[in-house]
């Protein structure tokens, strides 16, 4: 059986970490092979180039990070996704070329077209199985990071104009893919929002040929 790609995106403090969590040990309950990675830093070079876009101190330009970002998604698809799907694992994705769309084209106003060319170079075509949008109001995810006690990377200390841009391309994103993106409500705690995300993977796992192990109820 191959393996499937799932994605999951959202703005800053929409619970993505915590969730990815809840999945893996719920798929790792049910003997499901899968594993968790993200982006930018899924693999060692990423690990280097995910310091650089989010915790070095130095300005970088808007096409710079596009392009580090691009750089790091080739280097993940190549070393990391690819690899595992053959093996027939549940990858679960912490962003993917969603987030490249709404932070770099929505939140810079980078040219999408340029935007889609890297995408399609970086991927080499490999789209996602599916992607859960983490959906919950900009201002709500802040005070959520704020809250956690983690400093804020560059991307977080974006304005507030920033943010909701690129919470209005993730908007944009679902309304204009309904078949590839789903919408989680993510404003619910946490159990709550994990019972939404279950229930949207036991009915696709189904559907892709894991009956067997899911069951029928």
């Amino acid at each position: 059986m191959n393996g499937k790609l799932i994605v999951f995106e959202g703005v800053e403090g929409s619970g993505k970490t915590t969730q990815m969590q809840f999945c893996l040990q719920w798929l790792q309950s049910l003997n499901i092979p899968s594993i968790i990675t993200r982006e930018p830093g899924g693999t060692d070079l990423g690990k280097d180039l995910r310091h650089l876009l989010l915790e070095a101190s130095q300005s970088i330009a808007d096409r710079t990070e596009l392009l580090l970002f691009a750089a790091d998604r080739a280097q993940h698809v190549e070393q990391k996704l690819k690899p595992n799907l053959a093996q027939g694992k549940i990858i679960l994705c912490d962003r993917y070329t969603d987030s490249t769309i709404a932070y770099q084209g929505w939140g810079r106003g980078l040219d999408m077209n340029l935007i889609n060319q890297l995408n399609t170079i970086a991927t080499s075509g490999l789209k996602s199985d599916l992607t859960l949008w983490l959906d919950v109001d900009v201002e709500v995810g802040l005070v959520r990071k704020k809250g956690s006690g983690v400093l804020g990377d560059r991307m977080e200390k974006e304005t507030i104009a920033f943010h909701r841009r690129v919470q209005q391309g993730y908007a944009h994103l679902y309304t204009s893919y309904p078949e590839q993106m789903i919408r989680v409500d993510a404003s619910l705690d946490r159990d709550a929002v994990f019972a939404q995300i279950q229930a949207i993977l036991s009915h696709l796992f189904k559907a892709w040929g894991y009956l067997s192990i899911i069951g029928d109820g």
